[in-house]
């Protein structure tokens, strides 16, 4: 394939951006922004694996589609009789969310990747740290502490980020845990999974990841938090492959976040009370 961008390529360009042998790095990776790739999907997976070696961990936020999904959409109360012959979500098996996209379900996919049990917030991980990173994922709450977001923190990881979407941080959830905002937007969500003893309904209480903790006009707020934290020089920037791409410390995006939501929803929701 003429042109197609090489397993050896990626591993070069992510050493030029900063990547380590041993590092710990969540990925976020729009493939059509890298370019055509020689050995397809698996060229960029093969390559952040030579360049974090044997010591290193990559985690990636999977998602899953679930059939029943569709009942989150109706009244609570409504919920449960029609769950109730559903078969359950089997987190093992479970394609990734469609919008994650096709290199998370490949990374779901290679054999030796570990994969949280939860219907929201399912995470994967490989390499050195995947144990520790998703050991006891919470439940409820599972972008806020004890989850895998808080650990990358704790472990020095980083986030990669590869041709993505500016609203797709997804650590920028953590902050959203960690910023002093009062009257924080949650949600219930309801899934059929199996149980100790069979199939059961259970609920997911966790704050509002996919609206967003208050009401924000315009464009999506992890965006706007992104670009400023982007201009503001702090990350690591160059290309792999044909993607503009970023390397940043985990803790200091959660840090800025965290801050620029306490200084900005605080009086939003004073001036809408």
């Amino acid at each position: 394939m003429p042109n197609a961008v090489t397993t050896e390529t990626l591993t070069d360009d992510l050493r030029r951006l900063g990547v380590q042998e041993g590092d710990t790095l969540m990925i976020h990776a729009s493939l059509r922004a890298i370019g055509r790739l020689r050995d397809g999907p698996r060229s960029l997976l093969d390559a952040l694996e030579a360049a974090v070696g044997d010591d290193g961990t990559l985690l990636m936020i999977l998602g899953a589609e679930i059939e029943h999904d569709w009942v989150n959409r109706l009244p609570e109360p409504e919920r449960l009789s029609l769950l109730a012959d559903t078969p359950p979500f089997d987190p093992a098996t479970a394609p990734v969310f469609h919008e994650v996209g096709h290199f998370a379900e490949l990374f779901r996919r290679r054999e030796g990747t570990l994969v949280t049990g939860n219907p929201s917030g399912r995470f994967g991980a490989r390499g050195h740290l995947a144990q520790e990173l998703l050991a006891d994922a919470p439940w409820h709450d599972y972008y806020g502490p004890g989850s895998p977001l808080d650990r990358l923190c704790r472990a020095g990881g980083r986030i990669l980020r590869m041709g993505a979407n500016l609203d797709t941080t997804t650590v920028l959830h953590f902050a959203e845990y960690r910023a002093e905002v009062p009257a924080k937007r949650r949600v219930r969500r309801h899934y059929r999974c199996m149980g100790a003893h069979g199939p059961e309904t259970r609920a997911v209480d966790c704050l509002d990841d996919e609206v967003g903790i208050v009401d924000w006009p315009g464009e999506d707020y992890f965006a706007v938090i992104l670009r400023e934290y982007l201009a503001s020089g702090r990350a690591r920037q160059g290309r792999v492959g044909l993607a503009q791409s970023e390397l940043i410390e985990a803790s200091d995006l959660v840090e800025f976040g965290m801050q620029w939501m306490n200084a900005r929803f605080g009086s939003l929701q004073g001036a809408q009370a």
